[in-house]
């Protein structure tokens, strides 16, 4: 038996463009004292990159693929990432060799690195109600006339769009470099690029520019809102005020639900003017009857998956807000100034009341990877036994 285990050191969250780097180590765990300890044989191994795509059928209408074959003999020697996976796999990375013909005594270990840079061209993770899109890191290996064994390592990916340039520029500066320290100024160039990726983001989310928007009903203004940004990175709070004291309708409750919309492309919705589907990650409620200002604070979660826009669907953010005003004036409670005794206020048994709703679209883009990791579902590691 030889156990196999996976791991990226640096976590299970990747920005497309970056450098993924894995380590596999290959262990012959029998004790050399064992009298039944043999040595191990591997034939070969190697990994590669892949994403695939699922659709729910009652919501996405896909081509027809035809008879295309995506199964694998057990002594197949040739690797297919995705065997026994669902849907299709949209794209794949070439596989690397990691070693052919492992030996191993007992007790032994060998680790093998593999690096690639994942896609740019590729979705971001994504598990909505509609498409799903989902990345692994698959390595396979095979003993001699025995079937091949894959081992999965699911990740996350986070992709950069709508942003005002490409965040990993392909113009390096011109500048002396030491031919025996290629990996280490490839590793070098890598870690500019992405810093240089997580300095846009930062400078695109962090640009404040009040927007005030008047709340009107078709009976008047109701109140008047300002909201101080409208791009927001992953991680983020969405701060927003109200000020009801310019308001000439009482507003007597409102909310703010923060809502991804997924909207499949029209050539493949499953029915002609198909609903989008909304999904809420977080909501504020709050009474301000007779209240003359209030403010809001939503957070962005970290594991939910920013704007983006395929060939099949589009994500887009917004903010949904709800309000609850009165048809009548309401005259707010007086209390003398003398007054000495205790008064108790009570609310008005019946108030005719009208509701109504507005949609706020928003920007949400990744965050550092780094940081989303500490939330994410993936561990980054995985083990077989062979």
């Amino acid at each position: 038996m030889i156990e196999v285990v996976a791991s990226m050191a640096r976590g299970p969250v990747f920005l497309a463009g970056e450098l993924l780097e894995c380590l596999i180590t290959f262990t012959n765990p029998m004790s050399h004292l064992s009298t039944s300890a043999s040595s191990e044989m591997l034939a070969w191994a190697s990994a590669q990159i892949h994403c695939q795509f699922h659709a729910s059928e009652n919501r996405v209408a896909l081509p027809a693929q035809g008879n295309k074959q995506d199964v694998q003999a057990d002594s197949d020697t040739v690797l297919i990432p995705s065997r026994g996976e669902r849907g299709q796999c949209v794209l794949d990375t070439p596989p690397k060799i990691l070693f052919c013909d492992l030996r191993l005594d007992p007790g032994e270990s060998k680790t093998y690195s593999y690096s690639e840079v994942v896609p740019v061209d590729g979705p971001p993770s994504f598990r909505g109600q509609a498409v799903k899109y989902v990345y692994k890191l698959t390595i396979g290996c095979q003993r001699v006339n025995s079937p091949i064994k894959l081992l999965r390592v699911p990740f996350r990916v986070l992709v950069l769009q709508g942003m005002p340039e490409p965040p990993f520029p392909q113009d390096e500066e011109v500048s002396p470099s030491n031919p025996f320290l290629e990996e280490e100024e490839a590793s070098r160039r890598d870690a500019r690029a992405l810093e240089r990726a997580l300095d846009m983001l930062m400078v695109t989310t962090s640009r404040r520019c009040p927007h005030m928007f008047n709340i009107t009903n078709t009976r008047g203004k109701v109140a008047k809102f300002c909201i101080f940004k409208t791009v927001y990175r992953l991680g983020e709070d969405i701060i927003g005020t109200f000020n009801f004291s310019e308001g000439d309708i009482p507003c007597l409750q409102y909310s703010v639900s923060l809502q991804s919309e997924e909207e499949i492309q029209q050539q493949y919705q499953r029915r002609p003017g198909q609903a989008v589907s909304v999904t809420g990650h977080g909501r504020h409620l709050e009474s301000c009857l007779h209240t003359a200002s209030s403010h809001f604070s939503l957070p962005i979660p970290l594991n939910v998956t920013p704007g983006f826009s395929t060939d099949i669907a589009t994500l887009r953010w917004r903010l949904h807000f709800e309000f609850v005003t009165a048809r009548e004036p309401m005259e707010p409670p007086t209390v003398l100034q003398n007054q000495s005794e205790v008064t108790v206020w009570a609310g008005a048994e019946h108030v005719d009341v009208d509701t109504f709703s507005w949609n706020l679209p928003i920007k949400v883009l990744p965050t550092n990877p780094a940081l989303a990791s500490y939330v994410s579902q993936f561990t980054g590691t995985n083990s077989i036994n062979i």
